[in-house]
């Protein structure tokens, strides 16, 4: 079993930043191929937002493009969301998810709510 728990999560007005974190640990093969970014607003669909696969390759999904940059640090089994430039719809409850050995885990979600 592997274990997420997301941080950085908070209140921020129009315009401001934050940085989301979320550090894997427990029974990690190896390297964990795939870590994620999802997040899910009130009444909505969860949805991807940005990945980063092992060697660093990223995607983003157009509503964040610009403004979000997922990193991650191999080492200390982290991935990080960079999020600046942040509007009222970017309200959501963030998840992280990573893919190990085939399995799928997910972190308990952190909140992030933009409002002035």
């Amino acid at each position: 079993q592997v274990q997420l728990v997301e941080s950085g999560g908070g209140l921020v007005q129009p315009g401001g930043s934050l940085r989301l974190s979320c550090a894997a640990s427990g029974n990690i093969y190896r390297i964990i191929i795939l870590m994620s970014w999802y997040r899910q607003a009130p009444g909505k669909e969860r949805e991807l937002i940005a990945s980063i696969t092992s060697t660093g390759s990223t995607h983003y999904t157009d509503s964040v493009k610009g403004r979000f940059t997922i990193t991650r640090d191999n080492a200390k089994n982290t991935v990080y969301l960079q999020m600046n430039s942040l509007k009222p719809e970017d309200t959501a409850v963030y998840f992280c998810r990573a893919v190990n050995r085939g399995a799928d885990y997910w972190g308990q979600g952190t909140q992030v709510t933009v409002s002035s």
